[in-house]
């Protein structure tokens, strides 16, 4: 039979897709590129926000009746009474199901009806389990799932549990067996790869000394870090990052820039812890990309507390930032703050007054690499035609042009352009 696998959202999400389709390539299905040729369609899908809960939700709607449908992720365990109401199905099953995707699958195809969430928030599938890559060169490796975390916006909590961590031995025998199938990039990620190994007896610095001991070429992307579980383990972390294998990229959300706001979100640290270890992962990398996130709208945020946010983007330069407007999400603390709740049309003014500032820092940011000579380690085959794109070491996306195959391979470049997106450089003989 064959299954079409779709999986949307973070790079957890991503590789729990992966495993998805490997599990099932295993088992004896064919794995097909499109709805139309699928008897089965399994979506693994995200609903962190609002509108992408809605794409989740038209999509499901557009599945033809003459599929059988799965949905997989972290919407059946968000907004499973909208799954029931509005969409058809024949299968659910949570996020980071494994193996049990096989059985489901087959239940389905039989004719039976399947909800399968019971145990959803304290899975935590095999790092052995086959995967089907979406790129051959890239492995993504959840080091944790869950978090520590009680954010009042947030709703993936729900879907994903309590901090449940994989030993550092599991994951370096992962990346030994990814290293000697081809693997020339590694992304560590989970909710929060900064909570990493506290229900272990370890940290993220200690894990990233272990992937350090490898003979051989590689690169190490680490996913998203919560300033609070940063703090923690900062001047360790640091110490870590020395290591010439890891992208000198440090992806820390700060959603706000006032501490009351902070505080009302239920984020466990200040503006000026955020700064603090801005600064001192500076004062060692002076080059180091930083990637923050922002929210519009939370409610109780005063003009004078989204301003003090647009100053803090203003000081800190971030080259990445993600903007994102306050949805409330279901069962949520932020669900329950009707009364100070932000109008929508102010929501949409805050987002696109502090998308424009985003835009003009990022840019001005990337112009300042534009004559820099160094290393891109290619990792993707560009969107035009004999385009590739690489990183260099802060993990700034690079793009060049080849008429050879240039997937995986280290080239020496200059970068001759920049652009709010990325940079764009001369291959250097």
């Amino acid at each position: 039979m064959r299954v079409f696998v779709k999986s949307f959202g973070c790079s957890s999400n991503l590789a729990d897709g992966e495993v998805l389709a490997g599990c099932l390539a295993e088992a004896g299905y064919t794995l097909v590129d499109s709805v139309c040729a699928a008897d089965v369609v399994v979506l693994n899908t995200c609903a962190v926000k609002g509108p992408t809960e809605n794409r989740m939700i038209e999509l499901l709607k557009r599945v033809p009746a003459s599929k059988k449908s799965v949905v997989a992720g972290c919407l059946p365990l968000i907004n499973f009474e909208r799954l029931v109401k509005e969409t058809r199905f024949d299968g659910i099953i949570g996020p980071a199901a494994g193996q049990s995707i096989v059985s489901v699958v087959k239940r389905v195809l039989d004719d039976d009806r399947v909800v399968a969430l019971k145990e959803a928030t304290r899975t935590q599938p095999s790092l052995d389990l086959p995967r089907f890559q979406s790129n051959p060169g890239i492995s993504i490796i959840p080091i944790n799932y869950g978090c520590l975390g009680s954010c009042a916006y947030c709703c993936v909590l729900f879907a994903r549990g309590k901090l449940r961590s994989y030993g550092i031995q599991e994951i370096v025998d992962r990346v030994r067996k990814d290293l000697a199938s081809g693997t020339y990039e590694f992304w560590l990620t989970s909710q929060d790869t900064a909570c990493y190994g506290r229900d272990k007896g370890t940290n993220l610095a200690e894990l990233l000394r272990a992937l350090d001991t490898f003979d051989g070429k590689f690169k190490i992307r680490v996913g998203m870090m919560t300033p609070n579980t940063t703090m923690a383990i900062l001047e360790e972390l640091i110490q870590a990052f020395r290591s010439k294998r890891v992208f000198k990229f440090v992806h820390l959300p700060v959603q706000s820039g006032d501490d009351h706001v902070l505080k009302s979100m239920r984020r466990f640290y200040s503006a000026s812890d955020f700064k603090k270890i801005v600064a001192t992962f500076r004062a060692s990398f002076p080059e180091v990309a930083l990637s923050t996130d922002v929210i519009c709208g939370f409610p109780g945020e005063s003009n004078e507390a989204f301003e003090t946010t647009l100053r803090l983007i203003e000081e800190i330069k971030p080259d990445v930032v993600n903007i994102s407007k306050f949805f409330a999400r279901p069962r949520t603390p932020a669900m329950k703050m009707q009364e100070e709740y932000v109008p929508i049309s102010e929501i949409k003014r805050r987002s696109t007054l502090a998308a424009g500032l985003a835009k003009r820092i990022v840019f001005e940011k990337n112009q300042r690499w534009v004559g820099w000579s160094g290393d891109v380690l290619v990792d993707e085959v560009g969107k035009v035609k004999g385009s590739w794109m690489g990183r260099n070491f802060v993990y700034k996306p690079v793009t060049v042009k080849s008429v050879c195959n240039l997937l995986g391979k280290t080239v020496y470049v200059k970068i001759a352009r920049a652009f709010a997106t990325h940079l764009e450089a001369e291959i250097v003989d």
